[in-house]
């Protein structure tokens, strides 16, 4: 097991001088990042993995989740099939309740380029896991293992799974880490070959603390890759989590959010590099006013529905920023949005020195 010793924060070099090795039935993967960029419904699309990549070349990045059924029926076709012109790994993370669904969706998804599947059964969304998909298979181990088993004998590439601690707390007092422990080893004999834990049950959803301890003690129990997820806002907090967790590295997820240089700033901060300074705010509305562009390019005037939320979470740490959002979320047309940010970008120049022979 990998640990972490209390004093790693201070020493110098790499806490993992190796790259993590997925093995499988067919093709090899090694990565070079040990942090991991979380599939996000709605934003972690080719754009967003775009401006992550800027600072994390050699991370692990996902598409959005993507419905195997959805796929079938000809929807979500672009979620795989842009993976193609993309650098750098790629993984797709998938969710259903069918397996024979679920493999020909992976399918499709390693002839596009996948540098591995995901299968999602973590997602706490009701009407996903009303459906038997996401944190719902965590009450059918059995379609979950078999899922898992009928996905990796249909492609080549790793096969992994997200998920979480359990559906809810265990009843009469059992002990939630041992019924973590017994779940994400079923995962494992049915042959994933890595696995990422979020520290909550499905029933906390997001609130409460992510329990870092019953990750570890899942770590101590499996033989694959245990990578840790939840409640990871910074490197401080990435660091902090290996040291409890042991785990073979970290994904984050809603941190990113407005902040796509995050899982670069975690690297470097494992890799023993000089942790990069966030952008100012000058860089975060040119970055803000990048992303917009690109996604109207992509997405036509749908594309400023989409790019709101990003500018609501990137347009901040600067004077005026709140009402600078505000009028964000109401600019009706993607120039006038545009222009209001590229106005902000103007005030915000350094003023010119006036020299002596200005006069």
């Amino acid at each position: 097991m990998l640990t972490v010793a209390p004093e790693a924060r201070l020493a110098p070099g790499p806490l993992f001088p190796q790259d993590l090795e997925l093995g499988g039935r067919g093709t090899a993967r090694s990565l070079r990042c040990r942090v991991l960029q979380s599939p996000l419904a709605g934003v972690s699309d080719r754009i967003f993995r775009g401006l992550v990549r800027r600072w994390a070349p050699d991370a692990l990045l996902f598409t959005e989740m993507v419905n195997a059924t959805s796929l079938e029926l000809g929807h979500g076709r672009l979620k795989v099939e842009e993976l193609a012109g993309e650098a750098g790994p790629i993984g797709v993370q998938l969710f259903d309740h069918r397996p024979d669904g679920m493999a020909e969706a992976a399918r499709r998804a390693e002839a596009s380029g996948a540098f591995l599947i995901d299968i999602n059964m973590g997602c706490p969304v009701k009407k996903i896991a009303r459906k038997g998909g996401g944190s719902g298979l965590i009450r059918e181990p059995e379609l979950a293992a078999r899922i898992v088993a009928t996905v990796a004998a249909a492609v080549s590439v790793p096969v992994t799974v997200k998920t979480r601690l359990g559906w809810c707390g265990a009843p009469d007092g059992a002990d939630t880490t041992a019924e973590a422990v017994r779940w994400c080893r079923r995962l494992e004999e049915a042959g994933a070959r890595m696995l990422t834990l979020h520290g909550r049950t499905r029933e906390q959803g997001f609130k409460g603390q992510a329990d870092w301890s019953a990750i570890a003690a899942v770590k101590q129990a499996l033989r694959i890759p245990v990578i840790a997820n939840g409640d990871i806002h910074g490197p401080d907090d990435a660091l902090r989590c290996l040291q409890i967790t042991g785990a073979d590295g970290v994904m984050v997820g809603r941190g990113t959010m407005g902040h796509p240089w995050l899982v670069g700033q975690i690297d470097a901060a494992l890799s023993g590099r000089p942790v990069p300074p966030a952008p100012g705010p000058r860089a975060r509305l040119e970055l803000a006013a990048e992303q917009l562009q690109a996604l109207v390019a992509s997405r036509g005037d749908h594309g400023l529905l989409i790019a709101r939320k990003h500018m609501g979470w990137t347009c901040n740490g600067f004077a005026g920023a709140p009402k600078m959002r505000h009028a964000l979320m109401r600019a009706p047309t993607p120039s006038e949005a545009l222009e209001l940010l590229m106005r902000a970008v103007e005030q915000l120049a350094p003023t010119p020195q006036r020299g002596p022979d200005d006069d």
